[in-house]
């Protein structure tokens, strides 16, 4: 067997990278899936132009942070082009949401019922009952309004 692998060194290449394929689709989280699809492009490579052991290994190594590399660039330029996600994320969907002061400001802080929720509200000065106010940010589970 060890003589096989020898005289075809694509074969090891192969079988290593649908291993490791087969293992990812286990559940490793993307682990794996690089190396695999690196030793897949090795085999290939060794099939069509045969190279040295040393070669192969090197060609594995570079070809598994290339796809590494290409994945990460993929990802973070798919990340900046989606818009971002406030689904279940309530204090974000409120932002810009109009409101009007039920009771006065004490000390820049006051609650606000919005449905059937009552939020803590923040100022950078304290605000009559009444007030109209819209809401700027959301800091933890304190709402910081303005005067609209």
């Amino acid at each position: 067997m060890l003589v096989d692998i020898i005289a075809h060194p694509h074969w090891f290449w192969l079988t290593l990278g649908g291993l490791l394929l087969a293992a990812e689709m286990l559940g490793t989280s993307g682990y794996l899936l690089w190396s695999g699809l690196a030793a897949v492009m090795v085999g290939i490579i060794e099939w069509l132009v045969p190279i040295s052991w040393t070669a192969q290994g090197s060609l594995f190594a570079v070809l598994t942070l290339v796809c590494v590399f290409l994945w990460y660039r993929w990802m973070r330029y798919r990340e900046v082009r989606q818009t971002p996600v406030s689904l279940n994320q309530r204090g974000n969907q409120m932002i810009g949401m109009q409101l009007t002061l039920e009771s006065a400001l004490d000390n820049r802080i006051g609650h606000v019922r919005i449905g059937d929720s009552s939020w803590r509200v923040e100022a950078d000065r304290d605000l009559p009952a009444g007030t109209p106010v819209v809401v700027v940010a959301v800091e933890g589970i304190t709402l910081r309004i303005q005067p609209r």
